[in-house]
Order: structure tokens, then C-alpha cells, then sequence
């Protein structure tokens, strides 16, 4: 890593699996920034791990830009965590729901990837990468939009890693198969370690950053050990 800090950019932050990276990203000597649509419950997260946050609707263009703007400087790394759920039988979906999922689970990642890929490539390095899920790959009955979403932001990332890696710049897809273990998703006392635990997938976020240039990953699937696949 450089001597010089890099900085790292979350887009979607909250307490669950972005907290974790967070955490990783900042003890790997990183300095953080936080960007979520509604910043009020970043506060302690914030204090932590001595980030800056940001309120941004990354669905928004001029959002997105504006959050890049203040940033002040270029960042070394940007994580695109954001993503919008709506489920149900195909006939009783509300299509204002599914624009919502799609837009915020893809569409977003491309307007923060492209503000991202504005400021990184004339200096020929840094880092992009999406969080995906099982939904990435398989869609699932009633759960059509999450899988449009999350498809399409695989796709995304498919497209910029052929583009941008000869650049410098390395775009990684990290597919989590599974649920990840949290305050309101405890684990069974029967099966440990049945839950993706948040700091292991964020160990793998900050391998990412780190890779020689010689040995990228493109998508990486993490997934609890008794989970099918």
C-alpha cells in the first residue's frame, strides 16, 4: 500500500456488512468516507473509525456528483453497497417498487462508478467494487426485482473490468451467497457459523484493495461453508 493514505469511499453505508469494511478498511490504515441517503445514524460509525460522511441519494446525478465534489480529493477505493429489495407473486408487483429496486441496486452503481472512473483514471489506479449476492446469479420466485437489480449491476461490473483493468484501475463483483449474521439475524445455536459473519466478508473486500496487479480477481463468492450451491 502507498505511504500516503489512501482513501476509501462507501456508497450505501449503514450498520451491517458496509460497517464491517468500514472497520477493516480503516484499522488497514485507510481514511473512510461514509455516503448514505439519510446520514443520521452514521454518527457512531463515523466517530469510530474517524470518517466524514456524506447525505447522498445515489440514485440522483447530480447527487452523486455533488458527493463526489465534496469529497475534495480523488478517491483510492469506492465500495458500492447500496440496494433496494421489493418482493411478491410477478402479477401483484407495484412498478414503482421495481423502478426503486432497479435503480438503486444498478442504477446507482453506475453513477457512482462513473464519477469514481472520472477521477481515477487519469491517474492510471484504484480500486472499484460492488457488493453482490446470491440474487446476482440466480433469481429467485417472488423475487424478481432484486434479481434485475443485482443482475444488472453483475453486468455493470463485468463490462468496466474488461474496459477499465487495462487502465489500472481493478473492478471487483463480490457475490455473498447467503445471509450475513447481524444484531436483528442472530444465529442458530445448532448451526454456527450457518451466517456469512460480516467481518470475514469484509476481510475479503480489503484482499481485493490489496492484490498485486498481476493476480486480479474480477468477482469473488463468499459463502458460509453449509450453504448449497
Amino acid at each position: 500500500m502507498a505511504d500516503e493514505k489512501q482513501l476509501a469511499l462507501i456508497v450505501g453505508a449503514g450498520s451491517g456488512l458496509s460497517a464491517s469494511i468500514a472497520r477493516a478498511f480503516a484499522r488497514a490504515g485507510m481514511k473512510i468516507a461514509l455516503a448514505a441517503r439519510g446520514i443520521d445514524d452514521l454518527g457512531a460509525l463515523a466517530a469510530e473509525v474517524g470518517a466524514r460522511t456524506f447525505a447522498c441519494d445515489a440514485t440522483k446525478p447530480d447527487a452523486v456528483k455533488r458527493l463526489f465534489a465534496d469529497l475534495g480529493e480523488a478517491p483510492d477505493v469506492v465500495v458500492y453497497n447500496a440496494s433496494y429489495r421489493t418482493r411478491g407473486p410477478l402479477l401483484e408487483l407495484d412498478p414503482a417498487e421495481v423502478e426503486k429496486a432497479i435503480l438503486v441496486s444498478a442504477f446507482g452503481g453506475f453513477l457512482v462508478a462513473q464519477e469514481a472512473t472520472r477521477r481515477m483514471q487519469p491517474r492510471g489506479r484504484g480500486t472499484i467494487l460492488f457488493t453482490g449476492a446470491s440474487a446476482s446469479v440466480k433469481g429467485y420466485a417472488q423475487s424478481a426485482p432484486f434479481a434485475m437489480g443485482k443482475f444488472a449491476l453483475r453486468g455493470l461490473a463485468q463490462s468496466m473490468a474488461r474496459e477499465l483493468g487495462p487502465q489500472g484501475i481493478h473492478v471487483a463483483h463480490v457475490v455473498v451467497d447467503g445471509g450475513i449474521r447481524s444484531a436483528r439475524r442472530p444465529e442458530a445455536a445448532d448451526h454456527p457459523d450457518a451466517l456469512l459473519d460480516p467481518d470475514a466478508i469484509a476481510a475479503s473486500f480489503l484482499h481485493l484493495v490489496q492484490q498485486h496487479r498481476s493476480a486480479w480477481t474480477f468477482e469473488l463468492e463468499v459463502r458460509p461453508w453449509v450453504e448449497r450451491f
